[in-house]
């Protein structure tokens, strides 16, 4: 499998997030692509595109203020006399267009929580992980596997707004670029509520979700049983599920995208399926990943892998190396 990575996706480094009531470091570290290319062979670095070729590819799966808000949003919060990090605190409960001045109304009407802070490098980020992603891409249209070092982590951003470390959604901006008939299946411990936003009832694209259950897990509102329909298909599981039942329903997950006869696979690979993270609660370990990439391997298709959660960084690198092992 061909794996690429940029080395300007480190310069996305907040300092703190804010959940469950309290200040905390940010989870989503530089320390973490470190484990992981610790544990790959060499990374490819892909060609630069231009800024333009980079917006037009996001705005694919978002919505154009949204990304001129993420440029510039740092600027402006230094602008009017802040420090550190970009936070919202106030959001709006019913979404309706408003001639907002301040940036942190500005940014909160974009944000559905405060686990998403912009720092200096995180646009920049972003539009190299856009062109990390978009190699990848090209690599798959070819009829190859590759794995796309994203970071930070995507399947939270909806088409609109951003949370949950997530400001693009990487794997439905592959799906839209391809052009092609795309399964996207996402194994992070949390749901993919960007992604179902991004891509529900859209023609071409098929969404399955392996996810903790939201009655007790984060994003709580998204990804629900009940939700599943269309293109949607999601399977919410119990804390403390260990391989064998998540593999099971792994299987049931491949056997719908099947369905629709796709011509490439996006997965959404999270490693905070692992039974040592630190934020999560699944059994997982690092010798049953093989085994769910084998699975997914099984269904045949050129396949892009993008990364998204896990923080368990010592174990991090083994955990993703073992599920590309699988293919």
């Amino acid at each position: 499998m061909r794996c690429f990575w940029d080395e300007r996706q480190r310069a996305h480094d907040p300092a703190h997030e804010f959940f469950n009531g309290a200040l905390h470091p940010a989870a989503d570290v530089p320390g973490r692509i470190d484990s992981i290319l610790a544990a790959l062979p060499p990374t490819e670095a892909p060609d630069r595109r231009s800024a333009e070729e980079l917006r037009a590819a996001m705005r694919l799966a978002h919505d154009g203020e949204y990304l001129d808000l993420l440029a510039c949003a740092h600027d402006e919060w230094l602008a009017e006399g802040r420090t550190g990090d970009v936070l919202p605190y106030a959001f709006p409960v019913q979404r309706r267009p408003l001639d907002l001045q301040r940036i942190d109304a500005r940014v909160g009407a974009y944000a559905y929580d405060t686990c998403a802070p912009i720092a200096a490098g995180t646009w920049g980020a972003l539009e190299a992980g856009t062109d990390t992603l978009l190699a990848a891409l090209d690599a798959v249209q070819g009829g190859e596997h590759a794995f796309a070092l994203t970071r930070p982590p995507g399947h939270h951003a909806g088409a609109a707004f951003m949370g949950g470390y997530s400001y693009v959604n990487w794997a439905a901006v592959a799906a839209l670029a391809s052009g092609r008939q795309t399964a996207i299946l996402d194994l992070d411990y949390h749901h993919g509520n960007g992604t179902q936003d991004i891509v529900v009832w859209h023609e071409g694209v098929r969404f399955a979700s392996l996810h903790a259950d939201p009655r007790t897990d984060y994003p709580f509102f998204w990804g629900h049983a009940e939700e599943s329909g269309g293109n949607v298909l999601n399977l919410p599981l119990p804390r403390g599920t260990g391989v064998a039942a998540y593999d099971a329903a792994l299987a049931q997950a491949c056997e719908w995208l099947g369905e629709d006869a796709p011509d490439l696979l996006v997965v959404s690979f999270g490693a905070d399926t692992f039974e040592g993270d630190p934020i999560s609660h699944f059994a997982i370990r690092t010798g049953d990943y093989a085994k769910l990439g084998r699975r997914c391997a099984a269904l045949g298709l050129p396949t892009l892998v993008v990364l998204e959660g896990g923080y368990a960084v010592d174990a991090l690198g083994h955990n993703v190396a073992g599920f590309l092992s699988g293919f």
